[in-house]
């Protein structure tokens, strides 16, 4: 038997903590009747349904993306723009985890596998997610250790691991810096810089945990290794 919210987040269609919140909304039934309650345990025999729709178990497909700019972050778009999803040849239901803006570009994983994509996301498993931020202006010492001491966004105090600048240019007035986070904010890195008077000019994902995109061009994927997802699923006992 396994918990209800992992099931759900198994068959691909959200992660178990939005599984876990359409539980105790009302919206899913096991065998007809409506369950509320978290940690309900059900068999492969149980039919599960999410929203009125029955749900079944698909093959969990993992990949890495390098994502372009100008590409819109979701599964679909209502003013026609193109996604993500759009990029990935794939018939597979996946989805995002996490989120890019539409001017950022970099590493970006998609899956049908919720709870995978739920490792990756929640802070408490305390996967690097690093970027390159070019800068407007000359930053210094004093502001990056304001980044890594952390900075008030929303009223809770944010930090990043690290922080490293890697270039400064005194003719345009920028500055190159390479910043280390684990939570994944709406618009956190931009925020966080912002908080300390830069305003970033272009932002790229450069890795994400152990998935780097060295060796993809923009707009081009893989396939994760059986072995990574491992790796990704080890995060979870730590």
């Amino acid at each position: 038997m396994e918990r209800l919210q992992k099931v759900i987040a198994a068959s691909g269609i959200t992660s178990r903590r939005k599984a876990e919140e359409l539980i105790v909304s009302g919206k899913v039934k096991v065998n007809g009747k409506i369950v509320t309650e978290l940690g309900t345990k059900v068999t492969s025999s149980d039919q599960i349904e999410v929203n009125n729709q029955i749900i079944t178990k698909e093959t969990k497909e993992y990949y890495l993306l390098n994502k372009p700019r100008g590409i819109i972050t979701s599964t679909s778009d209502d003013k026609e723009r193109r996604t993500v999803i759009d990029l990935i040849n794939t018939s597979a239901r996946i989805y995002p985890v996490g989120r890019l803006d539409y001017d950022t570009t970099g590493a970006l994983l998609l899956t049908n596998d919720g709870e995978f994509a739920n490792i990756i996301m929640h802070p408490t498993s305390e996967i690097d997610k690093v970027y390159l931020a070019k800068l407007e202006g000359n930053i210094k010492g004093e502001q990056i250790n304001q980044l890594k001491n952390g900075v008030l966004l929303d009223d809770v105090l944010v930090k990043a691991s690290r922080v490293k600048l890697k270039k400064i240019n005194q003719e345009s007035n920028t500055s190159m810096v390479e910043i280390t986070i684990h939570e994944g904010k709406n618009h956190q890195v931009k925020r966080m810089f912002e908080t300390v008077g830069f305003h970033v000019e272009k932002l790229t994902r450069k890795r994400i945990g152990i998935f780097d995109i060295r060796n993809l061009k923009s707009g081009e994927y893989r396939k994760l290794t059986p072995k990574e997802v491992q790796i990704v699923y080890s995060y979870q006992s730590k």
